[in-house]
C-alpha cells in the first residue's frame, strides 16, 4: 500500500519496522598483513570473507561487543582502539551500520572457532577475496595507494 503521509512519498511504502542492525568490526593487523574470517557456508553471505566481529546486543557499548565476538569467534582477548570506519549498507533483509575499529590482541592466538576459516593477508590478497558488499568499502580504502599513514599501522601497530 502507497504511503501519502509526511514522511513518504505517494507510491512508496516505508518499511519502518526495519531497524539498522549495528555490527562491529575489528581491524587487526601484525606484520602488515590483515587478519581476515570466512563465514560460515550456512551462514548469511556464506563462506565470503570479512574483518572479524559481529553484532551488537541490544544496550551493549560497540567496544564491549566487539571484545565479546573476537572472544567467541576466534579466543582472543584484545585491546580495542579508535574507531577508524563507519558504513552504512542496506542489505535487502535489513540496513546495517558497520562500525570498524583498530584492534590489538592482547592474549590468544585466532582460532576459526565460529568461522570457516580465517587468514593473514596483505593488501593485494584482501584485493581478491570475495567479500559482503558492506566490506568493500574498507577494502577500497585499506588497499588505496592513497590511504593515510594513520589509517593504516601506527607506529606503536595499534591506533
Amino acid at each position: 500500500m502507497p504511503s501519502t503521509g509526511p514522511r513518504g512519498q505517494a507510491g512508496i511504502e516505508l518499511r519502518d519496522e526495519m531497524k539498522t542492525l549495528i555490527v562491529t568490526a575489528g581491524l587487526i593487523k601484525d606484520r602488515g598483513k590483515i587478519l581476515v574470517t570466512q563465514r560460515k557456508k550456512d551462514a548469511s553471505h556464506g563462506l565470503l570473507w570479512e574483518f572479524p566481529g559481529g553484532k551488537v546486543m541490544e544496550a551493549e557499548e560497540p567496544r564491549q561487543a566487539l571484545r565479546r565476538e573476537l572472544m567467541e569467534e576466534l579466543g582472543i582477548e584484545v585491546d580495542v582502539g579508535a574507531i577508524i570506519e563507519a558504513v552504512y549498507h542496506v542489505y535487502p533483509e535489513y540496513p546495517i551500520l558497520l562500525l570498524l575499529y583498530s584492534c590489538r590482541i592482547q592474549k590468544g592466538t585466532p582460532k576459526p572457532l565460529g568461522s570457516q576459516d580465517l587468514r593473514w593477508v596483505d593488501s593485494e590478497e584482501l584485493k581478491k577475496l570475495a567479500m559482503p558488499p558492506a566490506d568493500d568499502p574498507i577494502r577500497s580504502r585499506l588497499c588505496s595507494p592513497w590511504q593515510p599513514v594513520s589509517y593504516g599501522e601506527a607506529k606503536d601497530g595499534f591506533r
